[in-house]
């Protein structure tokens, strides 16, 4: 067991990038965190991890004996995931990482329903609006608006596609009038979120016409509720896919601007590590989060089109 958890920490601690992290995620603390990964290479006899106060990275020796624990962790739990599957009910702890809006918009509104179904299986949100290339070790799930991984490990399942937009609310208009041109926008005042692809360019299309057009934020966030918040007290014009503010839109509180103008959509992914066996847990929750998109007629929502 003392290997197995060795093992287990230094991949995590590998994947995370972070000692502490990874510390945090097993619940050790950072001195029993420094003795494991000393016990591990006083054992192996090769140092597998270099690190200063600011940054850690993988020796030689580490990438290759990560290598091959993360190949022998995934076998274990490809073979946990097939002995378990003859139960034939999900268990034990579900961790899905998404933004923090779509996690209350769309997960906590039916999850109480999900874990009445599943009552031997509980669910941690790990809500974070910025996540690496990779999925990080002891996330089961993720739920991201990009159209591919750079990890061929990972495999990605389309859930919508959504429509981004400029609105803003009534009482901005009022005082500020409507852009008529995307020139226009340079007058208004933009609320920017500021973990977008490329925050600072809006990429526009009309009719086979496009144009690239630079941005400065008169506001900006890395949380979209934080944009839409600002955007409903007249603050300025939100750069923001419908997923988050299509009932603003319905009630009034915000309109759409230049909508004939269109920015690039967004494609909403469910994202997991590739496995022979694909734990039961895993693929009850896929399944509930695509009945959600599909009883709720989401996608339509996320691309309907509204008046000037």
């Amino acid at each position: 067991m003392d290997r197995f958890a060795q093992m287990e920490f230094f991949v995590m601690t590998a994947e995370l990038g972070s000692l502490s992290r990874a510390a945090d995620r097993l619940g050790l603390s950072s001195a029993a965190a420094s003795r494991m990964l000393t016990a591990l290479e006083d054992r192996l006899g090769v140092r597998l991890i270099e690190r200063t106060t600011r940054r850690l990275w993988l020796t030689e020796a580490g990438r290759d004996y990560h290598q091959r624990c993360s190949a022998l962790l995934t076998g274990m739990a490809e073979a946990e995931t097939a002995a378990s599957e003859l139960s034939g009910l999900p268990r034990g702890t579900l961790r899905v990482t998404c933004s923090v809006s779509f996690a209350l918009l769309h997960i906590v509104p039916w999850l109480h329903e999900f874990r009445l179904r599943y009552p031997e299986l509980r669910v941690e949100i790990v809500a974070a609006n910025r996540y690496p290339n990779f999925i990080e070790a002891g996330i089961d799930v993720a739920i991201r608006t990009r159209e591919y991984e750079s990890d061929s490990g990972i495999t990605v399942q389309r859930l919508a596609q959504t429509r981004r937009v400029l609105a803003a609310s009534p009482a901005y208009l009022a005082r500020h009038g409507r852009p008529d041109s995307p020139d226009d926008l340079a007058r208004h005042q933009l609320l920017v979120y500021s973990f977008a692809s490329d925050p600072y360019v809006l990429q526009l299309e009309r009719n086979g016409e496009r144009r690239e057009l630079p941005i400065s934020a008169a506001f900006e966030s890395n949380e979209g509720q934080v944009i839409c918040a600002a955007g409903r007290s007249g603050m300025g014009i939100v750069i923001q896919p419908l997923y988050l503010i299509h009932d603003d839109i319905v009630a009034g509180r915000l309109a759409t601007v230049l909508e004939d103008w269109r920015l690039p959509p967004l494609t909403i992914n469910l994202a997991y590590q590739s496995r022979r066996h694909l734990p039961a847990k895993i693929r009850a929750f896929a399944d509930a989060m695509r009945e959600y998109v599909r009883s709720s007629n989401l996608e339509a929502r996320w691309n309907a089109v509204y008046g000037s």
